[in-house]
């Protein structure tokens, strides 16, 4: 796989699963709500966290849009959102599903590692 195809895909597929996250936010779902409450997030708190995801989400696509500096910007945003999103895990004990942000989180740097590439 090319590098500009391998940006791409990863930086696509990083704002894909950022923008449905987001969206779960918004509704907001049930596993969501309790998450949440697990980690001790107000649920007056989804709302502004979903649309940080979002416009992390939408920078990021706006990355491969040409606008590079705003795609940057998104990737780094969203990696200090989901390490926030990790310690909110660890601090609250909640390891059974610390994959998700986990992953979330490693989804991020990949793509600021290849949209810095």
């Amino acid at each position: 796989m090319s590098v500009p195809t391998l940006t791409v895909v990863t930086v696509a597929a990083t704002a894909a699963i950022t923008i449905a996250i987001a969206i779960a936010d918004f509704v907001p779902a049930q596993f969501v709500l309790a998450n949440s409450a697990q980690v001790g997030v107000p649920r007056s708190w989804l709302v502004p966290l979903g649309a940080a995801k979002l416009a992390g989400g939408v920078g990021l696509l706006a990355g491969l849009a040409g606008f590079t500096a705003v795609g940057i910007a998104a990737a780094v945003g969203l990696v200090a959102f989901f390490v926030g999103a990790v310690v909110a895990h660890v601090r609250a004990g909640v390891f059974y599903n610390i994959g998700f942000p986990v992953v979330y989180l490693l989804a991020s740097t990949a793509s600021l590692v290849v949209l810095l590439a």
